[in-house]
């Protein structure tokens, strides 16, 4: 029981992390096309928070990958590892664990 909420919550992480991803870029290109004005406290907060959530993991990636002139690929590439690869990975060992029988919780 415990082992399977802890299956859901890093499910839940990743999925709200995918949408900080989303936001992110989103954000960063309605700065960059003039909609959003930073000198606003309450958009530079949100821009800086985002940010700072997601350069973490895009930032490594963006040094791999090669530049595309303005367009920054990196989102899309982790949203994809995420969704393809570590996604079933932790399904995969969800249910590994489950056929076991091994339970952390005790119950």
């Amino acid at each position: 029981m415990l082992l399977a909420s802890i299956f859901r919550l890093l499910f839940l992480l990743i999925s709200l992390f995918s949408w900080a991803i989303i936001l992110s870029a989103v954000f960063s290109m309605l700065f960059a096309f003039g909609v959003l004005d930073t000198r606003n406290r309450l958009v530079w907060s949100i821009g800086n928070f985002l940010n700072r959530l997601t350069d973490p993991v895009l930032a490594p990636v963006r040094r791999v990958l090669p530049l595309f002139g303005n367009i920054d690929l990196s989102p899309l590439v982790v949203l994809l590892l995420l969704q393809y690869v570590v996604s079933p990975l932790l399904a995969e060992l969800e249910m590994r664990i489950a056929m076991t029988g091994f339970d952390a919780g005790g119950s």
